[in-house]
């Protein structure tokens, strides 16, 4: 198995050692879940940060409608031989199976559209509430199971944001249960489920590397079936607003920091409102339109003028 073409681009240490990454992963809190660092061969890690696309060759609309911080780019085979190879590799069996040799889940299915994955990069000042993601494929009857994501940032101190934060309930809970550093070549899979909050904290680049930004490849994997207890009705992306840290309490004194931090909350909250109100109407504009939406209006008026 390890002398697998499709499997050279994972360090050979790393499928050795399987057996006890799936025992990380299986009893990691707050839900399963393994970190695992030197993930990719060294030379194929640093040929994919070489080919990584360019910011601008992405994709920076925001769910807002308008340009961002953030780009995304999911047809990967368009960025050379390196990221070609990468896509053969995590659509062979070999490499599916390795997965589910270091997760414990089997029968995994390859996303050959990378639907909401593929290259992601985020500037200085961004940041990702807590969420769960959407728990079924949105074209195909396939449930949602796994997010494997590879780091490369050769140059990043965990002092400057942007870790992953895993939460084991971001409605009560200010901080997360653990956080990790996008460190170069660190590999962190986790399972998606109904409970699988994560998010990553703000980016704030020192003056000296303003222009470096957070890259990431981000897989998700997918499966015919899961357990019943685990099975929920399908939803989009679910995000919850950051709670307030924990010093700011009843007669603590703000700082310059603080007030800053509480400002960028409620930016982040009434941006949320903003959007939330923006899908509203765009569905009751698209449930008025066409035959439908005039019939449903004529039985409203009928209901309305005689309902007594």
């Amino acid at each position: 198995m390890q002398g697998s073409t499709e499997l050279s681009i994972i360090h050979p240490r790393v499928l050795e050692c399987a057996e006890a990454s799936r025992n990380e992963f299986v009893a990691a809190a707050p839900f399963p879940h393994v970190v695992i660092d030197d993930f990719l061969a060294p030379d194929f890690a640093a040929a994919l940060l070489d080919d990584f696309p360019a910011f601008e060759r992405g994709n920076a609309v925001g769910d807002d409608g308008k340009p961002g911080g953030k780009s995304t780019l999911a047809k990967i085979r368009q960025l050379g031989p390196v990221w070609q190879r990468l896509d053969d590799a995590i659509q062979s069996p070999e490499f599916l199976e390795a997965v589910g040799k270091l997760t414990g889940i089997e029968g995994l299915i390859y996303d050959p559209w990378y639907l909401g994955g593929g290259t992601h990069e985020n500037r200085d000042g961004m940041s990702l509430d807590p969420h769960v993601d959407f728990n079924y494929h949105p074209s195909e009857r396939w449930h949602r199971r796994l997010n494997l994501i590879v780091y490369l940032n050769p140059q990043w101190e965990e002092s400057w944001g942007g870790c992953l934060e895993l939460f084991r309930d971001p409605h009560a809970d200010a901080r997360p249960a653990r956080s990790v550093a996008p460190a170069f070549n660190r590999c962190v899979i986790f399972e998606t489920s109904e409970r699988s909050w994560h998010a990553f904290n703000r980016i704030e680049l020192p003056p000296e590397h303003a222009a470096l930004t957070r890259r990431s490849i981000a897989l998700y994997f997918y499966t015919k079936d899961r357990p019943v207890a685990e099975t929920a009705p399908r939803h989009t992306t679910y995000y919850v607003s950051r709670q307030l840290p924990p010093h700011l309490d009843e007669g603590s004194t703000l700082s310059r920091g603080d007030v800053a931090e509480i400002r960028q909350l409620i930016e982040q909250r009434d941006a949320h409102i903003r959007l939330l109100y923006a899908e509203n109407t765009a569905l009751r504009q698209a449930q008025d339109a066409g035959l439908t939406g005039h019939l449903l209006y004529l039985a409203k008026r009928a209901f309305v003028r005689f309902r007594k």
